[in-house]
């Protein structure tokens, strides 16, 4: 941007805070902006861990808390902080900061980018329908993955070139020595011989883990030195731990909650298993696959669109505990096999799902606005 020119001013919208893909993904793109280009702020509904997040990384952050979608009060709050703060554009990220942004925005005659991360069954219900049909014609509205579009073409019933698609990214992740894993590893009280399949995510219904949890006791009988790392929070988490007792196997799965040294732990691991039963774009798969970890994955929304199958990782039916054990066993049992596809997987997230490049593209699209 030449002399004399103004800032670019970014308002990122958030209905949620909490530790998921959707808000690390908004985090990492407002950290990421060229801060001679783009001035990012952030409004949330609610504090939590990225109003922490993007307070520690310096970027302006606001809480406007709403008790729903069309609450009159938020979108007064809203067009306000658009109007004295200069806001050139609005990035609203999920369902309900996506219809108040649009509504707050269009009020503003401000341009607004809704960015749409999974599919949480908005087609079920009426309003909701509506709701993105009037964004469509509003705002511009990206997906995070070719499959979220065609799913939102068809469900919502919105012409696919209203929709754009740019995958999330993330950044490379600090080099580990082996010997610095491997003494990790100690800490956490994994034994050396040990391998370790690791999973990251919320423990949400969606994220499947009870279907890995019925596959464990299968792969511990022919593969008794394996242990499994549970890296999140959520609602589950007291029934989840219920149900590895019930199965006889708490001692070989350790339940970590929310970490704040991810990078050490996908070091630690040879296996990244994720069995979802619904995705948008993976920030835990593109951050295992940039860690150089294989990765066994559902077949659901975006993860075919990252794992290449045979070559990467491996895809399997999701509510299926039994092709989790069969991947798992694939894996388990040929580490050099493994080991090439967490190297080729380093090489596709590197090449094609690094951080710069959702960045210039979601640039591109603000400068498109700013005009």
């Amino acid at each position: 941007m030449s002399p004399g020119h103004a800032k670019v001013s970014v308002l990122y919208l958030s209905s949620s805070s909490g530790p998921g893909g959707a808000e690390q993904m908004l985090c990492s793109l407002a950290a990421s902006l060229d801060r001679t280009r783009f001035r990012p702020i952030v409004a949330l509904f609610r504090p939590g861990w990225l109003k922490e997040q993007c307070e520690s990384l310096g970027i302006e952050t606001y809480i406007f808390p709403s008790g729903g979608i069309f609450q009159s009060e938020w979108i007064k709050a809203c067009v306000h902080l658009v109007r004295r703060e200069n806001v050139t554009i609005i990035h609203a990220h999920e369902f309900d900061a996506n219809v108040q942004g649009t509504l707050a925005a269009f009020l503003a005659r401000t341009p607004i980018i809704a960015t749409i991360h999974g599919k949480h069954y908005y087609w079920t219900a009426l309003r909701r329908r509506i709701a993105y049909r009037f964004i469509s014609r509003y705002a511009t509205m990206v997906a995070v993955s070719h499959d979220l579009k065609e799913f939102i073409a068809q469900k919502l019933g919105i012409v696919r070139d209203r929709i754009k698609v740019v995958h999330n990214g993330v950044s490379p992740l600090p080099p580990i020595s082996h010997e610095d894993a491997n003494s990790f590893r100690t800490k956490l009280g994994i034994p050396p011989c040990d391998q370790v399949v690791g999973v990251v995510g919320s423990l949400y219904s969606v994220k499947g883990h009870r279907f890995l949890f019925e596959a464990v006791p299968c792969v511990l009988q022919r593969f008794p030195d394996t242990t499994f790392l549970i890296i999140g929070r959520g609602e589950l988490e007291v029934a989840l731990k219920e149900q590895v007792e019930r199965l006889g196997v708490g001692k070989k799965v350790m339940f970590l909650g929310l970490r704040h040294d991810v990078p050490q732990l996908l070091a630690a691991m040879d296996i990244f298993a994720l069995p979802s039963l619904s995705e948008g774009l993976s920030m835990a798969i593109l951050e295992a696959m940039m860690a150089g970890k294989p990765v066994i994955a559902t077949r659901v929304g975006g993860n075919p669109e990252l794992i290449e199958e045979g070559r990467t990782g491996l895809l399997v039916e999701s509510e299926s505990s039994q092709a989790l054990v069969k991947a798992l066993e694939i894996l388990l049992c040929n580490r050099d096999v493994a080991r090439q596809m967490g190297i080729a997987g380093r090489e596709k997230a590197q090449s094609e799902f690094g951080v710069d490049g959702m960045v210039r593209q979601y640039a591109a699209l603000y400068m498109v606005h700013a005009k």
